[in-house]
């Protein structure tokens, strides 16, 4: 039998814009079955990260990592949250390298008993170095988030996938309002619920292994849906024995060798080295990424010290619970915001156009900053203040539609379909990167600013970096193809209708 060989290397992308195959395309329904296993199993990852904030800095003062000294936990709260995505950053290409060869269930499934093993010995740690090892083992083991992305590319297709990336936040915003709520609510159970545990020695030990051991029960349960659930998007997986066994060479010949011999054997049938993957297109779009990630981290950390820092100072004062009203009210909109208007817009306007139009709009939310500063100062917590906050926690939401937009742009710079998992791990990595500095940046930018020895730019210096940054990211941005695939796709269904 004659094996042919079909020519596509590494330039060849993804989804590429054929106007016949275009033309041919209908919108295709998501496939709920498998699309929702997805979502639930996302939902880990936000659970078990957001669960500790509440009592985060309680657990610091209570280890006596800081002898008393009120001023340092806020140091060290910082830290321990930021290892997670130090260590994830190390780890998250490896981990989808390997879904590439051995399929994205086994990743998966190991991503999920790692958070709930390290959220068990998370709730355990007595010590400050304990609960660091717990989370660096929590970021280490948890490749999901690029490999998660990758099944959802498999699963769906150019005319739907712009739909599917639209219910991708509810996953984070459900854990990011239940987390802290859990967290809140279940830590010190013996104090909070005498009748029930008030006898119970264990948790007056351990008091916050209650709160951690909900998202770490909730990850075991997800890994054992996966398990039976889940179907597997990687075509003739090798074995993990196979893998351990073979370099990474011999590995993609010996994926090759396995391949029905009625089936065509072509590029696209196996991983590409790592190093055919850094091409413009990929390196472009993980670049957007990685900018995209970074203003709007670095947005979310600075929103909620500004709120909580005296009017005086630079902020507006207020106390945790109407902070937390304010994220809430956010999280919330934000959703249905993703759910009713993303997929709509995206196909009225492209892919590009709303991700520039999203970066774009963080600059009058930080603009924003300092006029309602300067009013608070004039006229307290006015009305107009108020009104001003509000339209500028629900102007933010906006820069959250460029997330369905760059994952569609890192999507179809793959070379090949058998490296979706390489391209988006190396992504992530690179995001993880930017999440571990953008929030200290950030902070620490905002605390030179309102500093009173130096008090630059008025101790509005932070803005008008953080301003500039958003521009960098926007010239960044016009080096993104002006079409996908999916807007092919969508224009064509427009025509249809």
């Amino acid at each position: 039998m004659t094996v042919r060989r079909a020519h596509a290397d590494e330039e060849t992308p993804l989804l590429h814009s054929d106007s016949h195959e275009t033309r041919k395309r209908k919108h295709t329904p998501i496939p709920w079955g498998q699309f929702s296993i997805l979502l639930f199993v996302q939902l880990a990852e936000p659970l078990t990260s957001q669960v500790i904030y509440p009592f985060a800095p309680d657990l610091i003062r209570n280890i006596g990592i800081t002898h008393g000294d009120e001023t340092r936990v806020g140091y060290y709260v910082g830290l321990m949250q930021s290892i997670f995505f130090a260590t994830q950053a190390m780890t998250v290409l490896h981990w989808s390298r390997i879904s590439d060869h051995i399929g994205r269930k086994p990743v998966i499934m190991t991503g999920l008993m790692g958070l709930s093993l390290s959220m068990y010995c998370f709730g355990l740690s007595r010590t400050f170095w304990g609960a660091v090892i717990s989370r660096s083992l929590n970021g280490a083991l948890n490749g999901n988030i690029g490999v998660m992305k990758s099944m959802l590319a498999e699963i769906t297709d150019p005319s739907n996938i712009a739909q599917a990336y639209a219910f991708m936040p509810i996953a984070w915003s459900t854990g990011a309002t239940l987390g802290p709520i859990i967290g809140g609510t279940l830590s010190h159970p013996a104090e909070r619920f005498p009748n029930v545990f008030g006898q119970t020695e264990f948790f007056k030990k351990y008091p916050y292994f209650l709160a951690c051991s909900i998202p770490a029960t909730f990850s075991a349960v997800a890994c054992f849906i996966t398990l039976f659930f889940l179907n597997e998007t990687v075509r003739n997986p090798l074995s993990i024995r196979q893998l351990l066994r073979l370099s990474p060479k011999v590995a993609a010949v010996e994926h090759d060798a396995q391949l029905p011999k009625s089936l065509d054997v072509d590029d696209s049938s196996r991983p590409l080295p790592l190093r055919r993957l850094l091409i413009p297109r990929v390196i472009i779009a993980a670049a957007n990424y990685a900018f995209l990630a970074i203003v709007d981290i670095t947005l979310r950390a600075l929103q909620p010290v500004f709120y909580s820092t005296p009017v005086a100072l630079g902020g507006l004062g207020l106390n945790p619970q109407t902070i937390g009203l304010i994220l809430s009210l956010y999280g919330v909109t934000n959703g249905v915001m993703q759910i009713f208007l993303f997929g709509k817009i995206h196909d009225r306007f492209g892919t590009k156009r709303v991700y520039m139009a999203g970066l774009a709009s963080v600059l009058p939310v930080f603009a924003l900053f300092p006029v309602i500063n300067e009013l608070a100062r004039l006229e307290g917590l006015s009305s107009t203040v108020w009104a001003l906050v509000l339209g500028q926690a629900l102007l933010s939401i906006i820069v959250n539609f460029s997330y369905g937009c760059v994952f569609i742009f890192i999507t179809a710079s793959s070379p090949n379909k058998a490296s979706l998992g390489s391209v988006n791990g190396m992504a992530q990595m690179i995001v993880s990167i930017m999440r571990t500095v953008g929030p200290a940046t950030a902070n620490s930018l905002f605390s030179l600013s309102i500093d009173q020895q130096h008090h630059y730019m008025g101790g509005y210096f932070v803005y008008y970096v953080l301003g500039a940054l958003v521009c960098v990211s926007l010239w960044v941005g016009t080096f993104l193809p002006e079409r996908t695939m999916s807007d092919g796709a969508a224009a064509e269904e427009g025509e249809d209708s």
